[in-house]
């Protein structure tokens, strides 16, 4: 059976307000009526989970942008996988280049991922490269990633695994990565994947992020071998947003 296509929209540290926050969800909400063979996610930060807590129906769920590996303690201004639950989150972006920068290592993001899956929750684990160089060794450091990342993650769990391939130098960009490029890399990550877990690696969606919006969101799905993406500021903008959903959806 075909797996559903996969749309995130994370939202970082936006916006402003907390009706800003309940516009562009009931806005996608209301998008998705008409949304079939397609799973959406949106990330909110999580001062406006708790508003957004009902945003989730059908094939419309909520996540969000980290979670702390222990389940309660001390350690102030953080949010543990635990507690999310309660406000219907589903889905957890972790090993985001951004939280990379802040300091989290591949131990702390391994140990985060075997928290939030064991807890019945799906994790999204970022990976990608900075540099894209000439000789290939990025392709060594993005098996690397994986690796460090799913060390010892219980094989039962590999269904609430995710994949999100977000070559560094295409976030923020003014233009996606070649969907050639993106077919060769994913092709590779499948085989990562593959060596590793064999025919349960199949249940394993893979992602895309950088750049993407509604001009090339196609081709990168049918030419770059992708389920769908992590999206950035596009998420961010209802109308885009949902063309983009919409777009995945009649591929």
């Amino acid at each position: 059976m075909k797996q559903r296509k996969l749309i995130v929209g994370n939202w970082k540290m936006n916006p402003e307000s907390k009706d800003e926050a309940r516009k562009i969800a009931s806005d996608v909400k209301r998008a998705m009526k008409n949304i079939r063979k397609t799973n959406v996610v949106i990330c909110p930060p999580f001062v406006y989970l708790s508003p957004l807590s009902g945003v989730s129906k059908g094939n419309l769920f909520l996540g969000a942008q980290n979670a702390n590996a222990e389940r309660l303690g001390a350690l102030t201004g953080e949010v543990s996988f635990s507690e999310l639950y309660q406000f219907n989150v589903r889905f957890v972006i972790l090993g985001h280049s951004e939280r990379r920068k802040m300091g989290e290592t591949d131990e702390i993001i391994n140990k985060k991922i075997k928290s939030v899956v064991s807890s019945g929750l799906n994790a999204i684990v970022c990976v990608g490269e900075s540099v894209r160089d000439r000789n290939g060794d990025y392709f060594g450091f993005i098996r690397s990633q994986i690796h460090s990342a799913l060390k010892d993650v219980n094989r039962k769990f590999l269904d609430r695994i995710i994949i999100a391939y977000e070559p560094l130098w295409a976030i923020g960009a003014k233009e996606a990565m070649q969907p050639r490029d993106l077919l060769e890399t994913s092709i590779f990550i499948r085989k990562v994947l593959k060596d590793s877990y064999g025919s349960l690696s199949e249940s394993i969606q893979i992602l895309y992020g950088g750049a993407v919006d509604k001009i090339n969101c196609a081709q990168l799905i049918e030419e770059g071998n992708v389920s769908g993406f992590l999206v950035g500021r596009e998420s961010l903008r209802p109308k885009d947003f949902i063309e983009i959903i919409k777009i995945a959806d009649q591929i």
